[in-house]
């Protein structure tokens, strides 16, 4: 496991500048200074408990910030490159690590890649047309193949950790070459050996990518579908095998863990606000790197959907005073959990046991040098005994013997 030391303290804070901060649907030249307010809330990412922010595109693109057409400059409607180092000081200033979304599968239609016929070698060609992404005319792909296409994806990375950035979360991972990456990110830790590299990998061998490509770590999806899936489903059988898979994983690598990101149908939408602290439970005494997707600490809705502006509702704005909203039981659970997480650090590397397993009930315990927490779950609608015992940290349930009464719909995480 090749990750830098910090990781195993980092809890990130995702954010999707663009829609954080309401800027326009489309690109302009005109330069608009909203970073700041990015800035503005990073004393509730700290008051949450995070130390990480986990920013999605910030470079000049034509639409959402997926669709890059200039990998070097901050988009206008963000502001500019004084506004952005304003942003990485701050941050640094209380102990939070920054990490840039790297788009390096696909660019714009106008970006320079497409444009200029001397690149005419970096793009994938399908027959005359420039090959695209998953169907979406407006995203042409990159070639992998190309030794240019590597030398400019290593510039970039090393450009923006030259300027303080921590680690780069890599999108679309899934759909680019392992040996690509094995290709830039040596390049790169030669220059930047403390960086984190985290792959967007939706499905597939995830301990076959990340050793083949050099990344640190992948997006745990498989986690995240089974949390969810399971508890809305009342199916804990399909939460548990997805916990004994994630195991697995963490003998290669830890992996980044979530309920909740911009590409996805907020967690309480998922599984209602009686089972929202079971999830939040889950990933906060799971082995992994985890990341509370901004607005989930508030509770907030928003569905996907599979159009044209689907991830609206997912990525609102934020009002530019975070004491405009009010924090509420999420939060303060967000920072009970993540409070939890940070007094047993431990839970990093944590693998889990199974004590207890029915379609309602789940009993887990969580282990790692030498320590242990429990944690036990009742997504039935009346009371359940399960057999749990130790010292109540967070959550409710009332001791009977060797056992846990935990109550209609409840949980518990217990000293282990």
């Amino acid at each position: 496991m090749s990750e830098p030391a910090w990781v195993q303290d980092a809890i990130w804070w995702q954010v999707h500048p663009l829609g954080f901060v309401g800027a326009e649907r489309e690109a302009t030249d005109q330069v608009s200074h909203r970073l700041p307010r990015i800035a503005g809330w990073l004393d509730h990412l700290v008051a949450l408990g995070c130390n990480g922010l986990a920013l999605g595109p910030v470079f000049a693109s034509a639409t959402h910030g997926y669709d890059t057409l200039d990998h070097l400059r901050i988009d206008p409607r963000l502001g500019d490159q004084g506004d952005f180092d304003a942003l990485v000081a701050a941050a640094h200033e209380r102990g939070i690590r920054v990490l840039l979304d790297g788009v390096f599968n696909h660019v714009g239609r106008d970006h320079p890649a497409v444009t200029d016929p001397a690149r005419r070698h970096w793009i994938r060609w399908d027959g005359d047309r420039p090959g695209t992404f998953e169907g979406h005319d407006l995203l042409v792909e990159l070639d992998h193949t190309q030794d240019d296409v590597v030398a400019f994806v290593v510039d970039v990375m090393c450009s923006w950790l030259d300027r303080g950035v921590d680690g780069w979360r890599l999108d679309a991972a899934y759909a680019v070459r392992p040996d690509f990456w094995a290709r830039v990110l040596p390049a790169v830790r030669e220059r930047h050996p403390d960086v984190y590299v985290v792959g967007e990998v939706i499905h597939g061998d995830y301990p076959q990518v990340v050793a083949a490509s050099g990344m640190d770590a992948v997006t745990q999806y498989e986690l995240w579908q089974g949390v969810w899936h399971g508890l809305a489903e009342g199916n804990l059988f399909e939460t548990a095998h997805a916990l004994q898979r994630h195991d697995g994983f963490l003998d290669a690598f830890v992996p980044w863990t979530f309920v909740g990101n911009h590409d996805v149908t907020r967690i309480v939408d998922q599984v209602g606000e009686q089972l929202l602290p079971h999830a939040l439970a889950l990933l906060f005494t799971t082995g992994g790197t985890p990341a509370v997707w901004s607005g989930d600490e508030f509770g907030w809705h928003g569905i996907k959907e599979h159009r044209a502006g689907g991830d609206d509702a997912i990525r609102p704005e934020f009002p530019a005073d975070p004491l405009a909203v009010e924090g509420g039981a999420t939060f303060a659970l967000h920072q009970e959990l993540i409070g939890l997480r940070r007094r047993h650090r431990w839970l990093h590397r944590a693998r889990t046991e199974q004590l207890h397993l029915t379609n309602e009930q789940l009993v887990l315990r969580s282990v790692a040098d030498g320590e242990a927490l429990v944690v036990a779950l009742n997504t039935a609608a009346e009371p359940a005994v399960v057999p749990a015992a130790g010292e109540l940290l967070a959550g409710a349930g009332t001791a009977r013997g060797g056992d846990l009464e935990l109550p209609a719909h409840g949980w518990a995480v217990l000293r282990g």
